[in-house]
């Protein structure tokens, strides 16, 4: 009987053999090379388009890019975030989506189960690509008794089955990088330090009365196993952005579960600075399953759009070539160090840029 690791080693060596023989017959390089980024399409899956600016949705546009913005729970209010995203989907269907989402600020109270199917309903029947939760869950929540509320919890039971039994596309931010329960000497890369710098409330080093990291990735397991059939994509490398591995035990465990990549390439490009073909190869053998994000966000207040576009631009290009090709980055991140981009198979950068969320454009 073969191991996972060495059906991993097969698998690679029959996606190697197919992948020349179909570019040997299309005539086709087996890799791209960093002018190709402006003419491929792409799809970001994780893009906060916060603003009725339709400026940067053409910019995207003019990039191949077509953007998914999920509605979260937090600072902006849901209804306004719905409506701005809802008005963007009708107006250009072909080149927007966007997942909604609700409020568990009335957890505590009767008919919580019915109000949030309700608003679930709502923000299908405004175009909605499906419905996206947020780490607020977990880490935030709390019932009368004053514990954590965690995804598994009983009282989300009747919103998952609702989910499930409609085939409702789940976008979910569980958790937070390993690194939000370290000290800051062991962070592994900078944009975490920075973040929970400013978010102190976040940083769960400093709270250690708070649900664990494992606490975290535990509950989002039994979910998982709850509710096999849920269409689900984890955000952000679904929470084990620090080991490959740990998040291919997942997609092995649950045939459904997907995972993006918003804000966690610098945690596969630390991966890769010891270790790249296990991170090379680890994204060739679960091509199916990673989608493309970025997590950038724009508001209304970004009012210089030249400069925020050129920075959108820049960090676009950095992720596609870090993955695509096989050019060389100095990361500030990661203190400066230099980093090889991965050179993935042609096939496989489409999957993971477009292939794979275009199920999210069906409706």
């Amino acid at each position: 009987m073969l191991t996972n690791n060495k059906k991993g080693v097969f698998r690679l060596l029959i996606f190697a053999l197919l992948q020349f023989f179909i570019c040997s017959c299309n005539n086709k390089p087996l890799y791209y090379t960093v002018a190709d980024f402006n003419n491929l399409p792409k799809i970001d899956i994780h893009f906060h388009y916060n603003t009725a600016d339709i400026r940067y949705l053409k910019f995207a546009d003019s990039l191949n890019i077509r953007l998914i913005s999920p509605n979260v729970d937090t600072e902006m209010p849901i209804d306004e975030q719905l409506k701005i995203t809802a008005s963007i989907k009708k107006e250009y269907p072909k080149k927007f989506a966007f997942f909604g989402t609700f409020s568990v600020d009335s957890f505590n109270n009767a008919g919580f189960a019915e109000k949030t199917i309700a608003r679930i309903d709502q923000c299908m029947k405004a175009g909605a690509s499906g419905i996206k939760i947020w780490k607020n869950i977990g880490m935030v929540l709390k019932d009368t008794s004053g514990r954590n509320v965690m995804v598994d919890d009983l009282a989300f039971e009747p919103v998952f089955n609702y989910l499930e039994a409609n085939k409702i596309p789940l976008l979910v931010h569980l958790g937070e990088p390993r690194n939000c329960w370290l000290p800051e000497e062991r962070m592994t890369v900078g944009n975490d330090h920075r973040y929970y710098t400013k978010h102190p409330q976040y940083y769960m080093y400093l709270h250690p009365e708070q649900p664990s990291y494992e606490d975290q990735i535990n509950a989002r397991d039994n979910l998982l196993k709850k509710h096999p059939n849920l269409n689900f994509t984890g955000a952000h490398l679904a929470s084990l952005e620090w080991n490959v591995d740990e998040l291919a035990k997942r997609f092995d465990l649950f045939p459904n579960m997907k995972a993006d990549l918003a804000a966690r390439i610098g945690h596969l490009q630390y991966q890769s600075l010891t270790d790249r073909e296990r991170v090379r190869n680890f994204l060739i053998n679960y091509q199916d399953r990673i989608l493309y994000g970025s997590d950038m966000t724009i508001n209304e207040q970004d009012a210089d759009f030249s400069q925020v576009s050129k920075g959108i631009r820049a960090r676009w290009f950095e992720h596609w070539a870090y993955l695509a090709t096989d050019s060389v980055f100095v990361i500030k991140d990661l203190g400066g160090q230099s980093v090889k981009g991965l050179q993935l198979p042609r096939n496989v950068v489409d999957k993971i840029f477009c292939k794979n969320a275009e199920q999210f454009f069906g409706n």
